[in-house]
């Protein structure tokens, strides 16, 4: 990348354009193919009246078209929102509203998820902004909404001249708030396009010798970040369109791929398929985010079959891949969470959280990063913005961690009430308002457990005058979210346990997360 330009379109830019940027499916993308169908979306997209500051929400699984929108989406001064793939209607219809995406780009179907089926359950109060419909792929299309498909691949439409804004916003991740829904998180193309420079410079990514496996969702930071880094690097990249163990392990057998990265459960399955004691002879980096508690477990037996994992660090705010731990450390240091960070001007630091000094070296505390890959802000939301910046402009992880006196750091886990579940960051005030709107639910707290080796969500009830069918709270739920935020189980209560303190009676969660083991042990 040349030292004055910080675009996006700066990282597809080589020698190499003959070269394989993608393969989808077995299908190869050289470079300059991805050009052109950069050049022919940003034509598709002026040409359905998307300028300058204009939101478009992206709703798709992975696919050339997702990347080609982003990159697009930059060379017109507009902004992409990503959709979760496992998004339902409450959801989809939240991040709309949030972001004020005028058009929305949607997956019609994908194996068992009809998307357009879902989306047509939102009415049109909900997302006032949102002026049309844009369906890829063949599948039904909603009546009630003007809808179009997508067809920047098929026809041609006039150029658009290029008027993007490397510091303006261009990309907006969801992430998990204390309040109903997620906030969005901000990056402008400097802070995309430093970072996956930075991701290709520390991993010493060679264009003829390295690949990656892209099997995480690009709509999240994780499968983003690992991907804008192969691309600044040159290197091919071998997508799925979502995650199943068998083709990831074909994949990684036959096409000698040298890196992936994904959470330990998908690590964990890939290696349930596994029969061969060394069958991945390329593979030099697996990392791993870790969600499950028995990943130290997985390591080791990853290590066995020739599958090297190493600790990673990454938000939607830092943006994933921040840190990665070394080949030199120490198995058991390689596995933690943390590590170096990929910038050479990265600091972290941690502050003592009773005291608010800094802390020394091994002392754990929250975690407070500066760096080029920082988020512009929460969109939309300047105070929430300013609530999770130091004054020296910092951003405050919620985090805990610690650092080492070899200058690497230590990811120890997330402060809060904040649920990991499915390999996301969840509030529980999310699904505890969709909860206390149903009939007979007077109020609603939700915690997670450990639920036979899996990070699963509980719910405790008061209810009201009629008592609620739980039947109809599980159906209630499935329609209005993911998947992995159905609560394992919902128990029935008379109250909450509580504690009075200086600033008012607060819910134990503690106490609720330990009487969720206690009644699922008796079970």
């Amino acid at each position: 990348m040349h030292a004055d330009d910080f675009s996006l379109q700066s990282l597809i830019v080589s020698e190499t354009t003959a070269d394989p940027a993608f393969v989808f499916g077995g299908t190869p993308v050289s470079r300059a193919e991805f050009s052109l169908k950069i050049e022919q979306t940003a034509a598709w997209l002026a040409a359905q009246g998307i300028g300058k500051d204009d939101v478009v929400a992206v709703w798709l699984v992975n696919r050339v078209e997702w990347i080609a929108l982003l990159f697009a989406a930059a060379r017109l001064g507009a902004v992409i929102a990503a959709v979760n793939t496992r998004y339902r209607s409450a959801e989809v219809a939240h991040l709309l509203k949030l972001s004020g995406a005028k058009l929305l780009v949607v997956e019609a179907a994908f194996r068992t998820i009809d998307f357009t089926a879902i989306f047509a359950d939102i009415a049109k109060a909900e997302v006032p902004a949102l002026q049309k419909l844009v369906v890829v792929g063949a599948g039904a299309i909603p009546a009630h909404w003007p809808c179009i498909r997508f067809d920047a691949f098929d026809e041609r439409y006039p150029q658009a001249p290029a008027q993007d804004d490397v510091d303006q916003p261009v990309l907006l991740y969801t992430t998990s708030g204390t309040t109903k829904g997620p906030k969005l998180v901000a990056h402008s193309q400097r802070t995309l396009a430093t970072h996956a420079t930075s991701v290709a410079k520390a991993l010493k990514l060679d264009p003829q010798r390295h690949s990656l496996l892209a099997m995480l969702p690009f709509c999240g930071t994780f499968g983003m970040t690992s991907l804008l880094g192969f691309i600044a690097a040159g290197a091919t990249i071998h997508a799925l369109d979502a995650f199943e163990a068998a083709p990831a392990l074909k994949i990684l057998s036959e096409r000698k791929i040298t890196h992936a990265f994904g959470s330990d459960e998908m690590f964990r399955r890939i290696l349930a398929l596994t029969d061969a004691s060394r069958p991945f002879p390329h593979v030099e980096v697996c990392g791993f985010a870790a969600f499950q508690p028995s990943w130290r477990e997985l390591a080791a037996e990853a290590a066995a079959h020739g599958m090297p994992l190493y600790g990673l660090y990454g938000s939607s705010e830092v943006q994933a891949l921040f840190s990665i731990s070394r080949a030199s450390d120490a198995f058991a240091d390689r596995i933690e969470g943390g590590g170096w960070p990929m910038s050479p001007d990265a600091r972290v630091r941690v502050r003592d959280t009773e005291t608010g000094d800094l802390a020394a070296d091994g002392v754990s505390g929250e975690i407070e990063i500066s760096a080029p890959s920082c988020f512009l802000g929460y969109f939309n939301n300047p105070e929430a913005t300013r609530d999770a910046t130091t004054a020296d402009g910092f951003f405050r992880t919620g985090d805990i961690g610690r650092l080492r006196c070899d200058g690497s750091f230590v990811y120890e886990t997330r402060a809060g009430d904040a649920m990991r579940l499915g390999g996301f960051l969840v509030a529980p005030g999310e699904i505890e308002d969709e909860l206390k709107s149903c009939a007979g639910v007077a109020d609603a707290q939700v915690v997670a457990v450990d639920l036979k080796g899996h990070a699963r969500c509980v719910a405790f009830v008061i209810q009201a005058d009629q008592p609620p069918l739980q039947e109809a709270l599980v159906a209630h739920l499935r329609e209005r979210l993911a998947g992995y935020k159905i609560p394992a189980r919902i128990y029935i209560v008379d109250a909450f346990p509580v504690t009075d303190s200086a600033n008012g009676v607060k819910i134990q969660r503690a106490r609720l997360r330990a009487l969720a083991m206690e009644r699922i042990a008796a079970e």
